[in-house]
């Protein structure tokens, strides 16, 4: 499944926004770490709050944040916002498709996108956010030692 451009900013925004979803994050600050446009993204950003996946806040401080459900919102969701997921359009048809071949070649590409389109489809959000932590590492958090013998202090 090849996604397009706006897709794929959609899937890195709204995965930004469900990091934190109370923090207003801005278009300029998206655009700049995924290296687009400002105004190309703002308007992926609008599509997204026209749909509630997003809410835009105006004024000092604002931006954008998460305004839907990390547990039951799938990657397939937000790439229904941005592509046509229909069947292939007849009048385009490659000179090879009318032959067996070209219907078995077809026969097993249309089962990729159908397999892509259900894996998308159960890939939440909060799946995604927890591959993110474990790509990330785990957090290190400080332990008390115990200097004398160089182990873990008991609590």
């Amino acid at each position: 499944m090849k996604l397009q451009k706006n897709t794929r900013l959609a899937l890195y925004s709204v995965l930004e926004f469900a990091i934190d979803p109370t923090r207003h994050v801005s278009a300029a600050e998206i655009a700049a770490k995924y290296e687009v446009s400002p105004h190309h993204l703002a308007k992926v950003l609008s599509e997204l709050a026209r749909v509630g996946v997003v809410e835009s806040v105006r004024g000092v401080g604002g931006g954008y944040r998460f305004a839907g459900n990390v547990r039951r919102l799938t990657l397939m969701d937000v790439i229904r916002v941005f592509e046509e997921l229909g069947t292939p359009d007849g009048d385009r048809r490659e000179p090879g498709e009318s032959t067996p071949v070209g219907q078995a070649l077809a026969s097993v590409l249309s089962e990729v996108d159908e397999i892509a389109k259900a894996t998308m489809s159960s890939i939440t959000l909060a799946t995604m956010l927890r591959l993110l932590e474990r790509q990330q590492g785990p957090k290190r958090v400080p332990v008390a030692v115990d200097e004398r013998n160089r182990r873990p202090a008991k609590a």
